[in-house]
């Protein structure tokens, strides 16, 4: 057990000089590959925040995930603002949403909280279906280009894919570094006595409705934030974004990779579009065999692919 704290952060940092180092090495559909890996795993990991440590099962993600991919789309079509106002101006959206949305939300627990958040969920796709003077309806937005990081770096050209790719590197490892010292801090534990006993945490004094909003909120910022990478990422915001089936991938990929571990979504992510990647390059069933393999992973390692390894640690330990 010892050599697990030093052996955790060698493995990242591994990881981290791989990703780095991948443009060089890897073809350019590892590199679209890459670049949508990190952005859902910023996805799954806003939704874990909910999930893992406040015991909120959410199944209307995608909603603050969608703003941040309109409101970019928007935004670079029709303004055209240096692209790091497009990473603030996304998740603050999404936030302010995700605030309005979880007021109602927070009030209820269970089944009853994820039935809602679907509801809300689904109503936001029918605005942004329906609303064709803004969003384009099913067409979406599109027919826009990527402006630079900030004026004067013209030479950063965001166009070329392994520029894009290492500003969302950057960007999610400094989400998920901020999302990660959020979970150690002192709000992150009073998240944690909630999810393990809400009633408990009630009566010692902790204002649940309040610290459940604000995690909502979060959630729906950093969500936010992978929309606004998402959409430029793939030149186009469509409804699709938003609908209740793009809310089911971060929980497969939550569940997939572990949820009472930071780097379960992370991980759960890569295997997911890893998976998806490989089948449909052998099947047009592709869902049918994906399908058949997560049934089996969540059924024989209902804690995720990390518990795999939390399972060797310990057997070394002792």
């Amino acid at each position: 057990m010892k050599g697990r704290p030093v052996l955790v952060p060698a493995v990242l940092l591994l990881v981290l000089a791989g990703l780095v180092a991948l443009p060089w090495w890897g073809s350019y559909f590892a590199l679209f590959l890459a670049t949508e890996m990190l952005i859902l795993g910023l996805f799954a990991a806003s939704f874990n925040l909910l999930f893992g440590y406040t015991g909120l099962l959410s199944f209307g993600q995608a909603a603050y995930f969608g703003t941040g991919a309109y409101v970019a789309a928007l935004l670079l079509r029709d303004i055209g603002p240096d692209f790091v106002w497009v990473l603030v101006a996304g998740p603050v959206a999404a936030a302010l949403l995700a605030a309005v949305i979880g007021w109602f939300c927070v009030r209820l627990t269970e089944v009853y909280f994820a039935m809602l958040t679907l509801a809300f969920g689904m109503m936001v796709y029918a605005v942004y279906h329906q609303w064709r003077g803004l969003t384009g309806g099913s067409d979406g937005v599109a027919g826009f280009s990527i402006t630079p990081l900030v004026s004067g770096l013209e030479a950063v050209n965001l166009a070329n894919p392994m520029h894009y790719y290492f500003l969302t590197l950057a960007v999610v490892v400094a989400s998920g570094y901020v999302l990660y010292r959020i979970t150690t801090s002192p709000f992150g534990l009073i998240l944690k006595s909630i999810r393990e006993n809400a009633e408990r945490a009630a009566f010692a004094g902790i204002p649940v409705r309040p610290y459940r909003l604000l995690a909502f909120t979060i959630a729906g910022f950093f969500a936010g934030v992978a929309g606004a990478l998402f959409g430029p990422f793939n030149r186009i915001a469509v409804p699709e974004m938003v609908h209740w089936t793009m809310s089911a991938e971060p929980v497969l990929m939550t569940i997939l990779g572990g949820s009472h571990n930071f780097l379960g979504p992370f991980l759960g992510a890569a295997v997911f579009l890893g998976l998806r990647t490989w089948l449909t390059s052998y099947t047009d069933q592709w869902m049918f065999f994906l399908g058949l393999i997560l049934l089996f992973l969540v059924l024989f390692l209902p804690r995720g692919l990390l518990s795999l390894a939390e399972w060797r640690t310990r057997r070394r330990g002792r």
